[in-house]
């Protein structure tokens, strides 16, 4: 059973979400031969506060 992990900023849609899990587990059942019902995909929302790069927080900027 193969799991995705996807960790981004807060801030996509709903809309936008839903069509990166379809994606995702497209591109995996395709690459992967799994099928997709046991396609596992996460998305981790970091908030702008917590992500920085460079010492500076996204939310500083």
């Amino acid at each position: 059973m193969p799991y995705v992990t996807i960790k981004m900023l807060e801030g996509r849609t709903e809309e936008q979400k839903k069509a990166l899990v379809e994606k995702v587990t497209a591109a995996v059942v395709e690459t992967a031969n799994a099928p997709a019902e046991n396609v596992v995909v996460f998305i981790e929302e970091m908030s702008k506060n917590h992500y920085a790069v460079g010492g500076k927080r996204f939310s500083d900027q």
